[in-house]
């Protein structure tokens, strides 16, 4: 595999990128589904609590790391080509997924300001973003708990839809960002064609 996109899938930095991504977003929603089993006030809660806001904070620098891999090289074209309204149904998903996972850090990051809470970072405390006020904390977490849970949704639709490109269309749509060698990528189905 290519560090760098080339005109079949994408390089080892951006599957590289994206799949961490997806590690980080599996770590970041175990820690907030698993905090609650632990009793208030006990070391296993708020640690979860904590490593969800400091894997939080890492995904906005991942998300501009991406981004600038994305547009320092081409995109692998999909074979055989979507139709008009798939293409950009994508594009909007995709930037729905950046919005997401820019805003989310940011509001769970007001949220703890606006608490006024200490912000950990790995070691650090990060400065708070606004005044202490509890009544704006309240509504901030409650934008960011609705967010997480339309997370979920929009996580899922990206899955299903790398699969059903798959399996559905037959397309190498998923197969650019497999991670591994390029030699084993099968080559799609050409519809309308008898083999």
């Amino acid at each position: 595999m290519d560090w760098l996109n080339t005109e079949r899938r994408y390089g080892r930095v951006s599957v590289t990128l994206h799949w961490c991504m997806v590690v980080l977003l599996v770590a970041i929603y175990a820690c907030m589904e698993l905090h609650g089993y632990f009793p208030k006030g006990s070391a296993m809660r708020t640690g979860m609590k904590t490593w969800h806001f400091m894997l939080g904070l890492c995904v906005p620098m991942l998300v501009l790391m991406r981004l600038g891999a994305r547009a320092s090289g081409r995109r692998p074209v999909i074979t055989p080509l979507p139709p008009a309204w798939q293409r950009h149904l994508a594009s909007a998903m995709h930037l729905v997924l950046y919005l997401f996972m820019i805003g989310m850090p940011i509001a769970g990051w007001l949220t703890l300001s606006a608490a006024g809470k200490p912000i950990p970072f790995f070691g650090l405390e990060l400065p708070a973003l606004v005044a202490p006020n509890k009544a704006l904390a309240r509504q901030i977490k409650e934008i960011h708990e609705l967010g997480a849970n339309l997370g979920y949704g929009l996580i899922a639709l990206h899955a299903c839809a790398a699969l059903f490109h798959h399996y559905i269309v037959r397309d190498n749509t998923l197969e650019r960002m497999l991670p591994g060698s390029s030699k084993g990528i099968r080559t799609p189905i050409t519809h309308g064609t008898k083999s």
